[in-house]
């Protein structure tokens, strides 16, 4: 398993994804705007990890306010919060973490600032360890509907490298290789910044999973031929209605899955469902600078000055998506949000194998 990302000693040690797979870096993030700077630039990248990451962020941006008192100490933090918010509005994770600092923190008002600082960072290293609990508990839900010699579809990167480590798409396609079963991965490339050309081959291959890798418009030929039998997606926001946002390219499988009879999964930790909206329209979608378009590597090959549309995310309307998988259960998206609900009987609610 992949080690993402790192605390130590008050420094952020995050891995370059950038460099991947070419080169393996660790880039030591000092403080919180250079933590801020890696997830814009995409150093982490995933919705859980830049939760992680925000997490961790947080933790070292306190570690520089000087304050004694409460409120003096929450101020100081709230350029820091800022910060991060504004990095990438789509993935709900950097709100997560932030909200769920505002919570805790309140609930410590009493306590000096020196314990405050100190629970912040071990509050982070719980959010890295639990992150891995939860994702392979999304593994052993989602493997049970993988059978033995299944070729699976996955887009972009939901892997190890997205999350504290295991994996959410990656998550069942792992557990389901662990417990024996003989499975295929078809990785998309993922336009335009290859994610998962670059990282979920790589990932795959260095845990011995077979993977082959096609470009983002070779989906379509290879469902229609019967070989695929599910596909598994990440999250960077679902909400209440189980609309998915996700890298963009995700729409389109999904559309071609449900065109071809093919389950198509979405692997979702309940830190990326936000049941505050309620339509998938509603989701703040990111659009990125077009050098990502016109270049690789550095390396243009469009015309000079050709206007470029960036959109890095797009949203899966619920009615083209089977089940979402979380560590709660795997439900039907109808039902999501009913896991916000009080006296919910999930066991009532869960999806299970012998419902496809």
């Amino acid at each position: 398993m992949i080690d993402t990302i790192s605390l130590e000693n008050g420094v952020v040690h995050m891995l370059d994804q950038t460099k991947l797979p070419r080169e393996v870096v660790y880039v030591d993030c000092k403080d919180y705007h250079m933590v801020a700077e890696g997830i814009k630039k995409l150093w982490v990248r995933g919705a859980p990890a830049i939760g992680i990451a925000a997490s961790m962020g947080i933790a070292i941006g306190a570690n520089a306010v000087t304050a004694d008192n409460y409120d003096d100490f929450l101020k100081g933090l709230e350029p820091v919060f800022n910060e991060l918010l504004e990095t990438r509005p789509t993935a709900v994770n950097i709100q997560w973490a932030v909200e769920r600092t505002r919570k805790m923190l309140e609930e410590r008002k009493g306590e000096s600032v020196d314990a405050l600082k100190t629970f912040l960072n071990e509050e982070a290293q719980r959010v890295l360890q639990d992150d891995i609990k939860i994702n392979k508990t999304i593994g052993q839900y989602g493997a049970a509907f993988i059978k033995d010699g299944d070729t699976l579809i996955t887009h972009c990167n939901a892997g190890s490298l997205a999350t504290g480590g295991y994996g959410t798409a990656t998550g069942p396609m792992r557990a389901a290789d662990e417990q024996g079963k003989k499975i295929h991965v078809i990785a998309d490339e993922t336009r335009p910044v290859l994610q998962g050309c670059r990282l979920t081959a790589w990932e795959l291959m260095q845990d011995n999973i077979p993977v082959t890798l096609i470009t983002d418009n070779t989906a379509g030929a290879i469902l229609r031929t019967g070989e695929i039998k599910m596909a598994i997606v990440g999250t960077d926001r679902t909400v209440n209605n189980g609309d998915v946002a996700n890298k963009i390219g995700t729409y389109p499988l999904a559309v071609l899955c449900k065109e071809n009879n093919v389950p198509f999964f979405v692997a979702a930790p309940l830190s990326s469902i936000d049941f505050t909206i309620k339509h998938g329209d509603d989701i703040p979608i990111e659009e990125r600078g077009s050098e990502e378009v016109t270049e690789i590597f550095g390396v243009s090959f469009a015309p000079e000055g050709v206007k470029v549309r960036n959109i890095a995310f797009d949203v899966t309307p619920a009615k083209y998506i089977t089940g979402i998988i979380t560590e709660k259960g795997v439900f039907r998206p109808k039902d999501l949000h009913k896991l916000n609900e009080e006296g919910t009987d999930l066991e009532s609610i869960m999806l299970r194998p012998e419902d496809l």
